[in-house]
């Protein structure tokens, strides 16, 4: 019984980190996407970053 509770927590723990791993990519993607857009969305008459830091 306890090996099966063991193989059932292991499988448990490594579809919770996969499912976490692909949050994280969309996460990613996400900033990814709004970092693009404000880089070429900056304004004109700066000559640098349209962020503060």
């Amino acid at each position: 019984m306890v090996p099966l509770l063991l193989v059932l927590l292991l499988v448990l723990i490594i579809a919770g980190a996969g499912f976490a791993v692909k949050i994280l990519w969309w996460v990613a993607l996400a900033v990814l996407v709004l970092w693009l857009i404000g880089f070429v969305a900056r304004p004109k008459g700066s000559s640098g970053r349209w962020y503060r830091w």
